[in-house]
């Protein structure tokens, strides 16, 4: 994700990166998502105060389908444990904004058709998976959480230190905790949904839970795509390129595109709405592509996240107007 408290560059370098072919793929999932509507714009709410406006989550746009409260934090006092509350500096700046008020904001926009998860990770978050005692605190008070906030579900965002064995039994645990209606969100960074990455591996292991995996398409260096050429962030085709790697594994429903909202909200890779929509033009039908062209269309894309509705809403909604309207016309 971009920053937590401050805009930060992401991990990757911001030189070429050139990675193996793609090996064969593994069959995609076919279990049912989650209930969502069929092109979805999913948004990142800050728990915490930067240059965005910060915001009341009854503040957010009806333009959303699925929101990620953006961070859980690492417990210190508990290996593997997650807490999460109103961040006492947005309470502040927003004249007393509490633990009960959020709560009454989730329920009413859940009543409005509005998902949450919980998010976990972040540009500066990090969470210890890698014992099995670890994995049990963490399920345990993700579960929590979930429950005191009425929440639908999480989004595994762990940029640093993905213990990729130790994520797959916390996020299978927790769908076999709460259910088929369990939502389950990845937003990995390009490299590691690379070939051979970790997150490409994540996915793979527990495809068949997953709802949606929208992958970062900025902050980063020069990808390879699927068609084995290198492309650069800022173009339609390095969406739609690094795109295709995820269809090999997942259902198209199952794949987002990441993007951030305004200039301002990430250290590189903004690009202007009409470039996104070209984007999924050309995955659901073949049109208005770059060099790049699918060799077929699959008008079930799941949609596009957005880093952050803050950053949205402080541009007048210059982001999720036309992508909502989009989204809605395929």
């Amino acid at each position: 994700m971009a920053a937590a408290a401050a805009l930060l560059p992401a991990a990757l370098s911001l030189s070429p990166v050139v990675a193996a072919a793609e090996p064969a793929p593994s069959a995609p999932s076919t279990t049912s998502r989650a209930a969502l509507p069929d092109h979805q714009l999913t948004g990142y709410w800050q728990n915490f105060v930067n240059n965005a406006p910060p915001l009341r989550v009854s503040d957010i746009p009806s333009n959303y389908d699925l929101v990620a409260l953006a961070f859980a934090q690492s417990d210190p006092t508990a290996a593997g444990a997650v807490t999460f509350g109103v961040d006492s500096g947005l309470s502040s700046a927003l004249g007393g904004y509490t633990d009960a008020d959020l709560k009454a904001d989730i329920a009413a926009k859940q009543a409005a058709g509005t998902d949450f998860v919980l998010s976990i990770g972040g540009a500066k978050g990090s969470v210890d998976l890698s014992s099995a005692s670890n994995v049990t605190r963490f399920v345990d008070s993700v579960s929590k959480i979930i429950n005191d906030y009425g929440l639908d579900g999480v989004d595994i965002d762990i940029e640093h230190g993905l213990d990729v064995d130790g994520v797959t039994s916390a996020v299978r645990q927790l769908h076999q905790r709460f259910g088929d209606d369990f939502v389950l969100t990845m937003a990995p960074q390009t490299l590691h949904v690379q070939p051979g990455g970790s997150y490409l591996q994540l996915i793979k292991n527990v495809q068949d839970i997953i709802t949606v995996v929208h992958t970062q398409y900025y902050n980063s260096g020069s990808m390879l795509g699927c068609n084995g050429n290198v492309h650069s962030q800022g173009s339609v085709d390095f969406i739609t390129a690094q795109a295709c790697i995820l269809l090999r594994t997942l259902r198209p429903d199952q794949v987002s595109l990441g993007l951030p909202a305004t200039p301002s909200a990430a250290g590189s890779g903004y690009v202007a709405p009409s470039v996104i929509t070209s984007a999924l033009d050309c995955l659901a039908a073949a049109t208005r592509c770059g060099q790049y062209v699918p060799e077929r269309p699959t008008p079930t894309i799941s949609g596009v996240m957005t880093w952050s509705i803050n950053w949205d809403v402080g541009s007048g909604n210059a982001f999720s107007d036309p992508i909502r309207a989009h989204l809605d016309s395929l």
